[in-house]
């Protein structure tokens, strides 16, 4: 049985709001960095990797239904940035890169003021990015676009389904901005 599945053992593991999703998450990402904690007992997991229970528990901890009719909060999405920047290893098939994109698609899109679809669906390995952030990409406020870039710049960690969202977004609605973001990601993936 995954961590994932297993019962929570730590009361600050089971979000009842945003902030204690945000610092649940943080837990998971100090998992990540030492390979020790709530979220890797009873399983070997070496510092710096990240793999499906990690990617399992972020999921877990982001649709928990204390938090599934919110949209992702700054705070979320930043230490989402931060698991990705600390996991050098990956094990987890890509799943943590699709659940970072949608969570920061999620975030910018209801930072923009727009609606988003419950976490549950939007964050969901069966739903796909384009069934709900698309009609969304014409009307993403720039600023949004700036801080995911600035999220990205100087990263190790390429996240391509991230990189793909924004470039998505700028294609769409901010040619403007592009010019503003040099070297930022490869658009030629």
């Amino acid at each position: 049985m995954s961590a994932a599945a297993t019962s929570v053992e730590s009361p600050s593991l089971e979000p009842s709001c945003r902030d204690t999703a945000a610092h649940a998450l943080s837990i998971v990402r100090d998992g990540v960095i030492t390979g020790e904690g709530p979220t890797t007992k009873g399983r070997v997991h070496f510092s710096r990797s990240l793999d499906a229970d990690d990617t399992a528990w972020c999921a877990r901890i982001l649709t928990a239904t204390a938090v599934n009719d919110q949209p992702i909060s700054r705070t979320e999405a930043e230490i989402l940035f931060e698991i990705n920047e600390a996991a050098t290893e990956r094990t987890d098939a890509g799943r943590f890169d699709d659940l970072l994109a949608k969570a920061v698609a999620h975030y910018a899109a209801s930072a923009s003021g727009l609606k988003v679809p419950p976490r549950n669906v939007a964050l969901s390995a069966d739903t796909d990015i384009e069934s709900w952030a698309p009609s969304y990409a014409s009307k993403v406020n720039s600023e949004m676009l700036e801080w995911i870039a600035g999220q990205m710049r100087g990263k190790r960690q390429n996240n391509r389904r991230l990189m793909a969202m924004v470039a998505t977004f700028l294609g769409a609605t901010a040619l403007p901005l592009a010019g503003q973001l040099p070297n930022v990601f490869d658009i030629g993936m």
